[in-house]
Formats: C-alpha cells, sequence, structure tokens
C-alpha cells in the first residue's frame, strides 16, 4: 500500500480549510495535522505574556506537531494531510519523515494576487471567530476582546508582503506539485486535483 504526506502549502489566506474539507470527501480515511490548531490548543492551555514567550511557545508547537506527524507515520496511516504557509524552515523535516516512513508527498500550493490575499487577511483577523492569540502579543484562556481593530499585534500590508516574500511561499515544494490560482474562488475548479486524489484511493 503507497502512502501519501499532502502538503497544503501557500501564503495566508488562500482558503486552505475550504480545500481541506473538499478533499476529505474524497479521502474521507484522511488524517489532517495542523500547526495552527496546536497554536490554538497550547495559548489556551499555556497562554502567553508577551511575544517573546509566544515565540518560546511556537517552538513547543513544532515540536509536538512533529511528533504527531510521526506518530501517525509509524502507526502507517495511508493518507496525511497538513496544512500551513510551508517554508525552507519546515522543508527539510518534513522530507525526512516522509522518507524515513517511505511516504509519497504531494503537495498542492495555493496562489492569488497580493491585494486579494491582504484583503482576505485583514478580513480574517478582525473576524470574531479568529482566535484571539494570533492578533494579541498577550493571551491566556478566556481573554476576549469584542473590537477586534484594537488587537496589539496586527500585522501591518507591508510586513505582510515581506514575509510573503522572504519565507518563499509561493515556491514551495515538495514532491508532485499541484498549483491553483484561488485569486477569484468563483473560477476555481477542483475538479482535475479532487479526481487525481480519488485515484489514490483506488
Amino acid at each position: 500500500m503507497k502512502k501519501y504526506l499532502i502538503l497544503l502549502a501557500g501564503p495566508p489566506a488562500t482558503g486552505k480549510t475550504y480545500l481541506v474539507n473538499l478533499i476529505r470527501e474524497v479521502l474521507p480515511k484522511m488524517y489532517v495535522v495542523s500547526p495552527d490548531e496546536f497554536k490554538e490548543d497550547m495559548a489556551e492551555s499555556v497562554g502567553f505574556n508577551s511575544l517573546e514567550e509566544k515565540a518560546l511557545l511556537e517552538e513547543k508547537v513544532w515540536f509536538y506537531y512533529y511528533q504527531a506527524l510521526n506518530i501517525y507515520m509509524t502507526v502507517g496511516k495511508q493518507f496525511i494531510l497538513t496544512e500551513y504557509p510551508f517554508s525552507i524552515k519546515q522543508k527539510g523535516k518534513l522530507k525526512g519523515l516522509a522518507e524515513q516512513h517511505n511516504y509519497e508527498i504531494i503537495t498542492i500550493r495555493l496562489t492569488a494576487d497580493f491585494e486579494t490575499l491582504w484583503n482576505r487577511r485583514r478580513a480574517r483577523d478582525l473576524a470574531k471567530d479568529r482566535h484571539l492569540s494570533f492578533i494579541m502579543t498577550h493571551y491566556h484562556y478566556g481573554d476576549v476582546l469584542d473590537n477586534r481593530e484594537l488587537a496589539d499585534n496586527h500585522i501591518s500590508k507591508g510586513d505582510f508582503y515581506n514575509i510573503i516574500e522572504a519565507r518563499r511561499y509561493n515556491h514551495f515544494s515538495l514532491g508532485k506539485l499541484y498549483t491553483l490560482d484561488v485569486t477569484d474562488y468563483d473560477k476555481v475548479d477542483y475538479t482535475p486535483l479532487m479526481k487525481a486524489l480519488r485515484s489514490l484511493a483506488d
């Protein structure tokens, strides 16, 4: 049985969560591991009082994230999907785990023009369902902020652009690559990708 590690990559605000749900329909036995979910869980359980503490907490997040991937691979789950704006920082570790456990890697890279990404990112950060820890320099379980405009760790448009370029989110790939331009969601045809993924389970 062939085993697959599916990397859903690309800059923030490209609709990764939406695509995960589409892929679940064709690969219902797929296991999903998300660094952002680990970040939320750690913020809830531990919390942080400064950006320095937040950075230290994120180091633990990545440790537990790779542990989770390793466990799923060790027990031989056929389809493992993980979604994140992957960069060169994660490339070596992901490749090493896949080789160690004999997994084929598939990268699905989502792209969009920058202005669209910025507008989506800004709207997402202001949304009530956005976990507050992502836009604050301090957070503990139970913290609330009704007016998200008042959060003290919003990213600026310039910094957002610089991060995308410096981390080369639009260039990340490992294994077989599929690229989708999601600038206009109404024009995205996911059918060929879904057909290709479905064939892996046949």
